[in-house]
């Protein structure tokens, strides 16, 4: 049923629901696919995903998706990470999906969301030139390579407005974003079209997880310099009933501070932190802008120091100097006997709670006068839950003459790793 309109796609998966279906099969774990999933496990229907690479949601960064698994498993769908499909057999109680680690699964419905190349045939019966995904190439104008033909959406190449590079990106706003400049231009106007920076949203149970720009991942595998940071602050003032907890994560360049990308994962006040960096990137603004932002405070909405300026001074800080950072995998990868000298400095209970193998535990309100129970001659990385007791614990230690950093984002980051 790909070929069809969305609504009669719908429909039919919705009529196959109705008819009795107990088991569903989602292939591909992108945002439709976890969105259909949410609405089969909704309609009581026993949920299993098959998913290439070892996460879900793989437009993400891998730890930035450690709640939507969580909140997949406690609603009992069956995950299969790492694994794809060989094939489809007819059975007696519906389809066997047999997969190529030589499992099989049964299902009265298959949904296969495994991404989307664009149907070219016109276009290239038409002489246009393509890329190598299929899409047309074109110019900032949204003409092909052909100028009185133009073409939006799905179907072409557009520039990455981070990278530089070319990219298809298959999102609605974008889309009809290219169709008005397309009708203008052809109209005679000359409009350009800026770039994408695939700013995307999904919700999924009580989950809300978005992005903008480019992910570490990306960033990687282009070769392109930069930084992190992890906040993970509440998404309105923490003593206004009902704050809830998110994760925000910012990359930007590690000279100039402009924003590369961000993305954030939690409950509620997602889709409006992303939104605001989204506009940040496409004005080509930095941290050190991020951290004078001035945005709508009001308890029941945001805080005085929101989470958008919360990101903007621990990534301004890091530039300047003020407390050196070490990344959890960074820090994971070193064997136990040869890392530097690990002081949890959390509560005793928090301690208690879980920290990280072979920690020292210190809590920074005694850390001066502890001093001396930290190896001698070992650099010094201090946590704590979320980094800014960490941060404190830095300075302490750096004032003190210790090589010191602060474990990026803390424990709670070290668990998004970990889990």
């Amino acid at each position: 049923v790909r070929h069809l309109p969305t609504w009669v796609r719908e429909h039919r998966i919705k009529a196959a629901v109705d008819k009795g279906a107990r088991q569903a099969v989602v292939v591909g774990a992108g945002f439709i696919g976890l969105e259909l999933v949410e609405n089969f496990v909704q309609r009581g229907i026993a949920t299993s995903v098959v998913e290439l690479q070892e996460q879900v949601l793989p437009q993400l960064d891998k730890e930035l998706t450690t709640p939507l698994t969580q909140a997949l498993v406690e609603q009992g769908v069956a995950l299969h990470l790492g694994e794809t499909v060989d094939g489809f057999e007819k059975g007696p109680r519906g389809i066997k999906v047999h997969l190529k680690s030589g499992g099989q699964l049964t299902a009265q419905i298959v949904a296969l969301g495994i991404g989307v190349r664009p149907e070219n045939r016109l276009a290239v019966d038409a002489g246009l030139k393509v890329g190598k995904r299929g899409g047309s190439q074109g110019n900032e104008f949204l003409q092909t390579s052909d100028e009185d033909v133009y073409a939006v959406g799905d179907a072409i190449e557009v520039t990455d407005f981070v990278l530089g590079t070319p990219t298809q990106v298959p999102l609605a706003g974008p889309a009809n974003r290219q169709g008005r400049i397309a009708a203008d231009n052809a109209l005679g106007r000359s409009q350009r079209y800026r770039g994408t920076h695939c700013t995307a949203v999904v919700g999924m149970f009580d989950q809300t997880a978005a992005m903008t720009g480019a992910s570490e991942k990306v960033l990687r595998r282009a070769g392109r310099a930069y930084e992190k940071v992890y906040v993970h602050p509440r998404h309105h003032a923490g003593y206004y009933p009902g704050a809830e907890p998110m994760t925000l994560k910012l990359l930007f360049g590690p000279e100039s501070g402009k924003i590369l990308g961000a993305q954030a994962v939690g409950q509620r006040g997602v889709d409006k932190r992303i939104d605001v960096l989204a506009a940040a990137i496409q004005a080509g603004m930095t941290v050190f802008d991020l951290e004078e932002m001035e945005l709508a405070y009001a308890p029941q909405y945001g805080s005085a120091k929101d989470p958008i300026n919360m990101a903007g001074f621990v990534a301004a800080g890091l530039l300047r100097g003020d407390h050196p950072q070490i990344a959890v995998e960074t820090l994971m990868a070193q064997p136990l006997g040869r890392r530097p000298a690990v002081v949890d400095v959390r509560t005793r209970e928090e301690f208690v709670d879980g920290h990280i193998p072979g920690a020292i535990h210190i809590p920074v309100d005694e850390l001066r006068g502890r001093l001396h129970e930290l190896p001698a001659g070992k650099d010094v990385v201090a946590y704590c839950q979320v980094g800014q007791r960490g941060y404190v614990a830095t300075r302490i230690l750096l004032q003190n003459g210790y090589e010191a950093a602060n474990m990026g984002g803390g424990y709670k980051t070290y668990r998004l790793f970990c889990s």
